[in-house]
């Protein structure tokens, strides 16, 4: 397993972009077509930081915005993710699952997120079986 990225939820996006691709270094890159605006910034050919759009008025109940929203790991095989979900379900732990859509730069891939605490969420990714 090894770190994926990490998703910031803003108001502002373009001043976020801005810092990440002229002061960080980071390049702006592909995204998939996610009902959200944002974008996705590479450092190499990696995805590493997630910018979604966010207002006051849409952010859910206790979330503030701006924030860092998650960290996501990232599982390379099926047998790691298989045994990420049998260790979720015998502790107990609830997740969600979603997708990432796909996009002509990318594959789909399956997600999941677990909540640790009020504001505290985990992602699990992997390519989509």
């Amino acid at each position: 397993m090894q770190l994926d990225h990490a998703t910031i939820v803003t108001a502002d996006l373009d001043t976020a972009r801005r810092f990440f691709v002229d002061i960080a270094g980071l390049t702006e890159g592909a995204r998939p077509p996610f009902s959200v605006d944002g974008y996705w910034l590479y450092a190499n050919a990696r995805p590493v930081v997630h910018l979604v759009g966010a207002s006051a008025s849409g952010s859910a109940v206790g979330r503030v915005t701006p924030r860092i929203d998650h960290v996501a790991f990232r599982l390379d095989s099926a047998g790691e993710w298989q045994a990420l979900l049998e260790r979720l379900d015998a502790h107990d732990i609830g997740h969600q699952s979603a997708q990432v859509p796909a996009s002509p730069a990318q594959s789909a891939e399956q997600q999941l997120f677990v909540a640790l605490a009020p504001g505290v969420v985990i992602e699990f990714v992997t390519a989509a079986r």
